[in-house]
């Protein structure tokens, strides 16, 4: 087990069903590429409901580092970009600022238009299975960029103006999609996205771009149509409600059997997850109160069921609902069976939770309706839950970030204490989560326990 500091470790003392309200903000996989859209604007940007997360941390240094000044608005969760005095970063500086992080690879786009030039240190990120940067070097260097390997990273130039393209993705990569659409923007001609990611975020995104001056239009069967022009301006824009960090939320009522209103959480973007959790054996109320919406959700206090699940993009049921909704299928009654095909290694999480009592079998083989990239792979993508089984406390390291906080779901739902090492992973996409936790009523406390 590896040795943590008592800052990165939480202790979770289980058995009690979590009651009381929460509230969530921007979507963390909106807010920090909104900020980074930013880059592309003559004029000040204001983003309203941001997080409090290290993702936004993290892109506020990368910004700084190239002279763009971000400073906190009125509210606390306003942030205020004025890109004036873009300049270059050094590459030491970019490196240090991005940590592990995936993000610097998006600021490609931006910074090929302000600068001509992009850097790319060796990037990190959640280890839930392949996710190479293929699809984003191919993008630019269609776009005309040259890219460049060298010891510490890639460094990209933009010897000429970039220029629209058509590009069809392999897969529909929101990360890929979102670097199309950030440097297809300012490209000379039009540029054509097939096979595109249609997420919410991307949407929202498209709607940032289109406040700055861009011309963007989403067709069907996932293209999506650039008209490429020579100047955006600034934005104000206020960021989507985090549906991931919600679902996670209401896994937590379902897993405890609690009840939990969720505030700021719009049901738009949870129609798919609502119907698995009303299908499970859990319950929610909506509330559209304009300016204050909110969804309540509870464990009706039957029996929970079980039920046969297959991610898959939007507008499929997320990847990222998947960890904790097995987490609540480890308290179904009967086999639970899902399938996972988006990232081929995100179940190697149940591991622990079979340490902790559970009973998950994985299989390589595709245990659904859909085929998909990974079944003729040997990869492990296929679970089989059977419940209901009672979960005990157990020692637990973190291995990503949506498997971080499903870990801290398991624990709060089992009996006795666990040990969870490695929770600032968790704090990338989760806003102040431990006085959330406390203020629903769990016995948490950071460090190891006495």
């Amino acid at each position: 087990m590896d040795q943590s500091t008592a800052s990165d470790v939480l202790t979770v003392h289980g058995g009690t069903a979590l009651s009381g309200e929460v509230r969530v903000r921007g979507a963390k996989n909106l807010v920090p590429k909104a900020m980074v859209a930013a880059l592309l604007g003559h004029g000040t940007s204001v983003l309203h409901n941001v997080p409090d997360i290290s993702d936004v941390k993290i892109v506020t240094g990368l910004l700084e580092a190239h002279g763009v000044s971000v400073t906190r608005g009125a509210d606390p969760d306003t942030l205020v970009l004025d890109p004036a005095s873009v300049e270059a970063a050094s590459d030491a500086a970019v490196e240090a600022h991005a940590g592990t992080s995936r993000i610097p690879v998006l600021f490609c786009g931006p910074l090929l238009h302000r600068l001509g030039r992009a850097f790319i240190p060796d990037l990190g990120g959640c280890k839930i299975g392949d996710r190479p940067i293929d699809f984003h070097l191919d993008a630019l260097r269609s776009f005309g960029a040259v890219v460049e390997k060298r010891p510490e990273g890639l460094l990209i130039l933009a010897p000429e103006r970039l220029r629209g393209t058509h590009i069809r993705l392999p897969y529909p990569s929101v990360g890929a999609t979102e670097q199309v659409l950030l440097t297809a923007v300012l490209a000379e001609g039009v540029t054509e996205l097939s096979n595109a990611a249609t997420e919410p975020e991307i949407v929202d995104l498209i709607a940032v771009l289109q406040k700055m001056g861009a011309i963007i239009s989403v067709h069907n069967d996932r293209v999506i149509r650039i008209i490429g022009v020579d100047q955006l301006g600034g934005f104000t824009h206020r960021a989507l409600p985090d549906r991931l960090e919600t679902a996670s939320w209401a896994c937590a009522a379902l897993a405890t059997r609690g009840d939990i209103r969720v505030v700021g959480a719009n049901q738009g973007e949870m129609m798919t997850f609502l119907n698995v959790f009303r299908r499970i054996g859990g319950d929610f109320e909506v509330d559209d109160t304009p300016g204050e919406p909110s969804i309540r959700f509870w464990h009706s206090g039957g029996p929970m069921h079980a039920l046969a699940l297959e991610t898959d993009v939007h507008p499929g049921l997320s990847t990222d609902w998947q960890q904790p909704l097995v987490v609540a299928l480890t308290q179904a009654q009967g086999l639970s069976i899902v399938h996972e095909t988006v990232y081929e290694q995100r179940l190697g999480f149940t591991e622990a939770l079979n340490r902790m009592g559970a009973q998950i079998q994985l299989y390589r083989e595709c245990l659904g309706g859909s085929a998909c990239r990974f079944g003729q792979r040997n990869f492990l993508h296929s679970a089989v839950i059977s419940g209901p089984t009672k979960l005990h406390g157990a020692e637990l390291t973190i291995p990503d970030l949506r498997a971080g906080f499903s870990y801290l779901i398991a624990a709060l739902a089992a009996q006795g204490t666990s040990t969870v090492h490695g929770i600032s992973l968790i704090h990338r996409g989760y806003e102040d989560f431990e006085a959330k936790l406390s203020a629903l009523g769990a016995d948490v406390e950071l460090g190891q326990p006495a």
